[in-house]
Parts: C-alpha cells; sequence; structure tokens
C-alpha cells in the first residue's frame, strides 16, 4: 500500500466536493478577513464525527449531533469570529445558518452541518452570516478549498490543509481535509475544527469507528495550553464516487482505508501543534516500552502537557530532570533508573540520559539540537512492547501576549 501526498490538497480534492470562503463580517470591526465558508457534495454523504468533552457547549454542537443522527450530511456552513457559545438564543441561530444554507443550496436542512470558531459569550450577528452565504452560493469550486481553510482560522498564523490517494482494490480513493486551531488545544480535543471529505464507500458504522479510533491516536494526542474548548469538531463525510467496493469493518480494505484517513487526520493535528500560539517550535514525545497502549500515551501528554518543559523547549535547554519529572506525575508505573531519554531533530540526534541517569552528553551539542523548527523527545522507559507519540509546541512570551489580548 503507497499513499500518495496531493501536493496543494485540500477538502475539495475527493470527487464531487466544492468549498469557498470570504469575508462575510461576523465581527462588526472585521472587513477584510474571510470569516464564512462553505463546503458542498453534490450527493449526501455517510458522515462520522466525534466532539468536544467539555460540559460546556456551542449550540452548534447540538444541532449538528441532531443534523447527524441518521448518520448522513450533504453541506457545512461554519463562520469564525464568533463561537455562538453561552448565548441563549445560540440554538436558534445554529439553526438559522443551516437553514440558510439549505435554501441556498437547494439541500435538506438537515443535511447541514454547522460549526463557529471565535470569542464565547458573545451574541452572534446572523445578518452577515444570512449575506455571506447569499454571495457564496454561486462562488463555491474546486479551487475554493484553500478560501475554506482560510475562513475558519482564528489565532492561527497558517491554514491547515491535507490530501492524499490511496488506491482500494484498483480503484483511486482521494481523502482530504482542512482543520484549524492554535489556542485552547488540548486532548480530549482542543480548540479546533477539521473537517474531512472522502470519495470512498464506506460503511457508516466503519466510518465511524474507524474516525472515533484514529482520532485517539491524532488530535487526542496534541496539546499547547491545557484548555479544552466548547466548540470542537472533526467531521467526516464520504461520497462514494471513488466507485470501489463498500469498505467494511475486519477487511484490508477498511485497514487500507484506515492508513490514508490517519495521515490526513496525524498530518492535521502536528500542523495544529506546530502553530500553537505564539510558538516557535513543534515539539513531538515519543514513548517506548510501555506496558499497554494506553500507558504510552498517557506517558507521552504528560510530558508534551508540561509547562516546566515546554519552557526548556523554548530556551534550547536540555533539562531533562523536567522530562523525567513529567513521567513521574503521570500516574504510570514504571522503574526509573531503566529510563533512556533522547532529543532529535534535524540537527542531530543527541542521547541526554540513559538508565535513569545523565550521560556524558555536550550541552552545546543539545542545545543546537534543540534550535530546530521540530524537536523530539525520545523515551524508553523499557516496561513492554507499547508506543505512543504526543504533539504540542514550546511555551513563548507570545502565547501570553496573543491571550491577553484575544477579545479586543
Amino acid at each position: 500500500m503507497e499513499i500518495k501526498y496531493i501536493e496543494n490538497g485540500s477538502v475539495t480534492s475527493a470527487k464531487g466536493f466544492t468549498a469557498n470562503g470570504i469575508c462575510a463580517g461576523v465581527k462588526a470591526s472585521n472587513t477584510t478577513k474571510k470569516d464564512l465558508a462553505l463546503i458542498y457534495c453534490d450527493k449526501v454523504c455517510n458522515s462520522a464525527a466525534i466532539f468536544t468533552k467539555n460540559l460546556v457547549k456551542s449550540d452548534t454542537i447540538y444541532v449538528t449531533k441532531k443534523h447527524l443522527e441518521n448518520g448522513t450530511a450533504q453541506a457545512v456552513v461554519v463562520n469564525s469570529g464568533n463561537a455562538n457559545a453561552c448565548n441563549p438564543d445560540g440554538y436558534e441561530k445554529a439553526e438559522k445558518m443551516c437553514s440558510l444554507a439549505a435554501d441556498a443550496l437547494g439541500v435538506d436542512e438537515n443535511d447541514v452541518i454547522v460549526a463557529s470558531t471565535g470569542v464565547i459569550g458573545q451574541p452572534l450577528p446572523i445578518e452577515p452570516i444570512a449575506s455571506g452565504i447569499e454571495k457564496l452560493k454561486g462562488t463555491l469550486s474546486k479551487d475554493g478549498g484553500i478560501s475554506a481553510a482560510e475562513a475558519i482560522m482564528t489565532t492561527d498564523t497558517v491554514s491547515k490543509q491535507v490530501a492524499c490517494t490511496v488506491n482500494i482494490a484498483g480503484k483511486e480513493v482521494t481523502v482530504g481535509g482542512m482543520c484549524k486551531g492554535a489556542g485552547m488545544i488540548h486532548p480530549h480535543m482542543a480548540t479546533m475544527l477539521c473537517f474531512i471529505t472522502t470519495d470512498a464507500v464506506i460503511e457508516k458504522k466503519a466510518l465511524q469507528k474507524m474516525t472515533s479510533d484514529i482520532v485517539e491516536d491524532s488530535f487526542n494526542m496534541i496539546s499547547v495550553d491545557g484548555d479544552t474548548s466548547t466548540n470542537d469538531t472533526v467531521l467526516v463525510l464520504a461520497n462514494g464516487e471513488a466507485g470501489n467496493d463498500t469498505i467494511k469493518e475486519g477487511s484490508s480494505d477498511y485497514d487500507t482505508f484506515y492508513e490514508a484517513l490517519s495521515y490526513v487526520l496525524t498530518e492535521l493535528s502536528k500542523k495544529i501543534a506546530g502553530d500553537g500560539e505564539g510558538c516557535t517550535c513543534l515539539f513531538e514525545v515519543q514513548v517506548k516500552g510501555a506496558s499497554t497502549k494506553e500507558q504510552a500515551r498517557i506517558l507521552a501528554k504528560s510530558i508534551v502537557t508540561s509547562n516546566l518543559t515546554k519552557a526548556a523547549i523554548f530556551g534550547h535547554d536540555a533539562n531533562w530532570g523536567r522530562i523525567l519529572c513529567a513521567l513521574g506525575y503521570a500516574g504510570v508505573d514504571f522503574d526509573p533508573v531503566k529510563v533512556d531519554i533522547s532529543l532529535k531533530s534535524a540537527d542531530g540526534v543527541i542521547e541526554i540520559v540513559k538508565d535513569g541517569i545523565a550521560t556524558d552528553y555536550s550541552e552545546d551539542e543539545a542545545t543546537k539540537v534543540l534550535s530546530a523548527d521540530a524537536v523530539t523527545v525520545d523515551i524508553d522507559v523499557h516496561n513492554g512492547v507499547f508506543e505512543a507519540t504526543a504533539w504540542g509546541c514550546d511555551l513563548t512570551h507570545d502565547y501570553v501576549t496573543i491571550n491577553a489580548d484575544y477579545r479586543s
């Protein structure tokens, strides 16, 4: 099996999908940034979704869950600039966004998915969204995926898109997607929205199980600041236009498509972690030798969420004591005197801890390795055969500046 990366791929790379994004002026102060997007398929799609575990949820989550009860969808309307969360009329406005999009696209209102992202607790102005949808409906295209990805950004510094193809029983199947997220990012989802499209033929039940499993090893393994948001959504739409035999759980085709969907979700996860608010580098933690998969996940996340470790990464300081300490309070049983720790980046590899104590490493060499745009901490606890990877970023002065001024 070979997964082929699509250069400049997007949420419209798969057959049958179009999109676009424009500036609708959701925030009165915004006159230039794109803030409203539509994604549309020419047929009803089998769908799967995962949502935030925060008890405080945007009303867009409740509306989307209701519309996905039958496991199908055909369009997505999403705005940035306002989270539509904690508002007395939030549910009605989320439903209104769906009805407006449905009328514009000529689809069933119950097959429209809605999402919002932005400041919590501020009333959502529906008028600019209504006029924006009217402007969007005649402009959807295969090239519009890039604009749609730009329209869902908040504090993101870059748009985030990935697409690939894979061969399933002689048929080329495409998976593409876009996401947003830079702050309020923490395992069990984050302040992130992710929309995936594919032309694969796949059963609804199989698609939901696959999506749920992959999210555990992708979006639930990233963290920027330890805050879980109110709006988090991962949505997958499959329209079946690739014409492959129906993918069912337990088949070899299921495994092949799993790898393709996993590739897209994992790459999007890394893009979020690497664009964390104020960050200067992507921080990856690989844990090996755990006694169970879940324990490997817990250990990796404990390190990637440690503020002291993240600050050390920002300072290019090989402060391995902070890493070992974060392992120790994770709640997983292991023997500290068996732990090995190495640092890796494009600038080299250096082992800094062997059997729980420091090696005779060069601080200058360690600083060089830690000065790259992407840094990996590789850990072996020698307690089993399971492994897991988590992604985050360094913690910088700019993170505080961005969030101190977020509402202004």
